[in-house]
């Protein structure tokens, strides 16, 4: 092939590096789950000997214990999570210097100009395995494909499920393999998706990429091309080290530990998340524009909530100018059900050190900026919770218990 990329993915990653923490685990039933008494009850990861029983990913943990009635139960523990992430990422860059996170647990490799050095790209993936299995005690899965979809495609859909891990799917044989399966094993294919497609008689991925792909175009806009491309092993997109600059927004959004019922009790968490967008935005010396709200409802039956954004007056990087449009969106648009979970974001970014000043309310931006300086300097020295706003004491305050996490999750 023209060129060679890997996914690399590593088999139930969280579950994984457990067993390899604590060897009594080996063999047994286990998964990494939240907090059985709060929403994050939620398994994270399964051993393949939890899956054995039916145990699934994202399932509630009460549904995985009557499954399994021997089943062990890890809390997550994020940061070890992070470092054997990064140490993988460290192996990795041993067989190139082109390597791509994708998530915690699955990066991109593009070997096309080192494979010949560890004898053929097979036989790098063999070595990469073993790699890893000797270093971090965790099985790794490689898909194998001339661009990255197929590679994705060939690890998610063939490499986990073949006995050495390693597949790959080529472009020229596509008909006897990869159309062949449902077409809800198609990568970007969810639930409401698969309804659309199900509807409109496509049932396989074969179906999908032999339609033509204009009524994707028409339906669904890019994603529908970039799927209709994907199906047909179409993927310009090159491997890249430098994928996650440059980003577009910077959000933060939070599960509530119980429905808060009242605007007070959810204003308090909105300033807070508010504070961590902006807190972020000044590291990266940008100012944002456009903010969006989102709120989900507390039912599952019935959808509730909303996203929404609006384009502020000026850019900008403080936290209460922030938190003012943020409320004006949620006077808008809740519709004071109760709320289960919030997210706040910062977009349309211009350069942070460059501010438009309010021809009336001067004076009062330069005063949030250089208070919110003095902040960051402050949490950067003694950690994030050494000087907090009031409101944050409040029994809806959650900024203490954010402090103790990594990605919702006790580190």
């Amino acid at each position: 092939m023209s060129e060679v990329i890997f996914l690399v993915d590593m088999q139930s990653f969280y579950a994984s590096i457990e067993v390899a923490k604590h060897p009594s685990y080996e063999g047994k039933p286990l998964v990494v789950s939240g907090d059985p008494n709060r929403r994050s009850g939620v398994i994270l990861a399964a051993s393949k000997e939890a899956k054995k029983f039916g145990v699934k990913n994202a399932e509630r943990l009460w549904e995985a214990q009557q499954k399994c009635s021997d089943l062990i139960i890890v809390p997550p523990h994020m940061q070890d999570y992070i470092d054997a992430s990064m140490e993988i990422t460290r192996i990795l860059k041993e067989y190139t210097d082109l390597v791509e996170p994708y998530s915690i647990d699955e990066q991109f490799m593009d070997v096309t100009h080192s494979n010949h050095l560890f004898g053929g790209y097979m036989q790098t993936a063999k070595k990469i395995q073993q790699h890893i299995w000797d270093t971090m005690r965790v099985r790794a899965r490689v898909g194998i494909g001339a661009n990255k979809i197929l590679a994705k495609l060939a690890c998610d859909n063939f490499a986990k499920k073949n006995e050495s891990g390693i597949y790959e799917l080529k472009a020229d044989n596509l008909e006897q393999t990869l159309w062949k399966l449902p077409v809800e094993d198609m990568f970007g294919v969810g639930s409401q998706m698969k309804k659309h497609l199900y509807n409109r008689g496509i049932r396989t991925v074969g179906h999908l990429a032999n339609t033509d792909v204009e009524f994707f175009k028409k339906r669904w806009g890019i994603h529908g091309q970039v799927l209709w491309m994907s199906a047909n092993g179409v993927d310009y997109s090159p491997v890249k080290i430098s994928t996650h600059d440059g980003q577009k927004a910077i959000g933060h959004g939070m599960t509530l530990p119980y429905d808060y019922a009242t605007r007070k009790d959810i204003c308090v968490v909105l300033l807070e998340l508010c504070e961590e967008v902006c807190l972020r935005a000044r590291k990266n010396h940008v100012q944002g524009s456009t903010v969006s709200l989102s709120v989900a409802g507390a039912s599952y039956e019935v959808r509730t909530g909303f996203h929404r954004q609006f384009t502020m007056p000026y850019a900008t990087d403080s936290s209460l100018t922030l938190f003012k449009y943020v409320c004006q969106l949620l006077d808008q648009f809740w519709d004071h059900q109760p709320v289960r979970r919030v997210g706040v974001s910062l977009s349309k970014f211009t350069n942070g050190d460059a501010v438009q000043l309010d021809l009336f309310d001067h004076q009062q931006q330069q005063d949030d900026r250089q208070l919110g300086e003095v902040m960051d300097t402050i949490k950067a020295k003694f950690g994030k919770t050494s000087i907090l706003r009031a409101s944050s004491l409040l029994p809806a305050g959650q900024a203490l218990e954010r402090a103790a996490k990594i990605g919702g999750h006790y580190k």
